[in-house]
């Protein structure tokens, strides 16, 4: 009885390890993300204020650094790197995957971080819609509720920014047409991704680093056709060499990137989705804070409203399904989050 005891208590000592692994891991690198992702694209760097434009550059080296250690992974685990799926598949997902994170930067550019990523928590809109037309799936009552709360949230905190936020790249105040057009285009692309992703590779025995290395790889050909057609690859490789600063940053914003996978992998593996979903909307909350604060974002009593309809709903969300898996099994949830990119 007591060294039944005793192994329990090893089982539990060694869950709360994991669990702190996997949170301080998902929090470190994809708030170190947020933050980074922040500073290339509306910090300017060196003497003259030059802002780095290139958001294409960014998927490019992000996709590079992720093909690269997937394969170096699949290679360590002895697992064939042939492609499971047709090649078309892979890059079907890699286009619409492009699509979605070049929205992402370049919303930076007219919106401020902590919009952006309260903004993110309503892709649950697109991919409920895509999910009922592609796949055609059903949703409970409660799931169009915290929808339309967390879009009712969204819009508060779009609509009633603090008068003296301003992008530095049209001098004049937040939220812009062009930068809420282009969250949009993310929420799209994204919801789209996701559930297209879901369906072509439904019936495949396929390893999550052979889906990544394939993805990923027909994304960096894609990235870099797309900066030489643009005539901006010569330009970025210009401009980091110029700016040795901006070159780190992209190197750092590339390794949390790919760090984040690994995260995101070992804790859906080891506690399901739900505990997932719970981490990353406390992620979201501590990146808007944290963006708040070291980039002196001001924040409206009507955003901090919007805020606080957001995230309690998610959380409500969360712990609603947390009680439900307690007493029965449940079907496959709506995936609220997925890659770091398009988190």
């Amino acid at each position: 009885m007591a060294e039944q005891e005793t192994v329990n208590g090893v089982k539990e000592e060694n869950k709360l390890w994991k669990g702190v692994f996997a949170v301080s891991g998902i929090m470190s690198t994809l708030v170190i993300y947020g933050l980074l992702q922040e500073k290339i694209m509306r910090v300017p760097y060196g003497l003259n204020k030059e802002f780095f434009k290139y958001s294409l550059f960014l998927v490019f080296c992000n996709r590079l650094t992720t093909s690269a250690v997937s394969a170096a992974a699949l290679l360590a685990s002895k697992k064939v790197l042939d492609p499971v799926a047709p090649v078309y598949k892979y890059c079907l997902i890699s286009v619409t995957n492009i699509l979605t994170t070049t929205c992402q930067y370049e919303a930076l550019k007219y919106v401020s971080f902590p919009v952006q990523t309260l903004a993110k928590c309503a892709k649950m809109i697109p991919v409920m819609v895509w999910g009922t037309i592609i796949m055609q799936k059903k949703y409970k009552g409660f799931d169009y509720l915290v929808a339309f709360l967390v879009t009712l949230g969204c819009s508060v905190f779009i609509l009633f920014p603090a008068g003296d936020d301003i992008s530095p790249y049209n001098k004049g105040r937040e939220n812009t047409v062009w930068g809420v057009s282009l969250m949009a285009g993310y929420l799209g692309f994204d919801g789209f991704t996701s559930t297209f992703q879901d369906k072509l590779f439904k019936g495949y025995n396929m390893e999550i680093h052979n889906q990544i290395f394939y993805t990923t790889l027909c994304s960096c050909v894609l990235s870099f056709t797309g900066l030489v057609l643009q005539g901006h690859l010569l330009l970025a490789v210009d401009f980091v060499s110029r700016h040795r600063d901006c070159l780190l940053d992209i190197a750092l914003l590339s390794t949390v990137a790919t760090a984040s996978q690994f995260f995101i992998s070992y804790t859906i593996r080891t506690f399901g989705a739900l505990t997932f979903a719970a981490i990353m909307t406390t992620r979201q909350l501590a990146s808007i804070m944290l963006s708040c604060i070291w980039f002196s974002h001001p924040l409206s009593w009507e955003q901090c409203i919007g805020s606080v309809i957001v995230f309690g709903s998610l959380y409500s969300k969360n712990l609603l399904n947390n009680k439900k898996s307690q007493k029965q099994p449940q079907p496959p949830e709506l995936p609220q989050y997925e890659k770091t990119e398009g988190s």
